[in-house]
């Protein structure tokens, strides 16, 4: 398998270390769904793909799973997320998102759409 690694700085890395510590209500919740390969798959939380944190990054699928926050909503973070989702792209990276409030009222509904994509990638491949 071509495990190719991304670069990334000190400065990302020690950034990831800190948002892992300080997991958004919301990160956890989804976490609880994805770890421990719950959904046939390793992901990792909090990974730094060049200038970005990834919330979530399944490294076998190349998928990313982000959740997004009221602050996503405004015209600057929308083109912050486009041109991050392009970035991503570039690197052979699929990009899913979530607003939070979907998190908050069906965790278990966001953790079937992540296992949809699984599939749906495993199927392309």
């Amino acid at each position: 398998m071509n495990r190719r690694r991304f670069s990334v700085s000190r400065e990302s890395t020690l950034k990831a270390q800190k948002l892992r510590r300080e997991a958004t209500p919301f990160e956890r919740m989804v976490w609880s769904k994805l770890k421990n390969r719950q959904l046939g798959h390793g992901f990792r939380r909090q990974h730094a793909v060049g200038p970005y944190i990834l919330d979530f990054y399944c490294p076998a699928l190349k998928l990313c799973v982000e959740l997004d926050g009221d602050s996503h909503g405004y015209d600057g973070a929308i083109a912050h997320d486009a041109r991050r989702t392009e970035y991503l792209a570039g690197r052979g990276i699929r990009a899913i998102r979530f607003w939070n409030e979907a998190v908050r009222e069906d965790v278990v509904a966001v953790a079937d759409a992540t296992l949809a994509e699984c599939r749906a990638i495993e199927e392309r491949a």
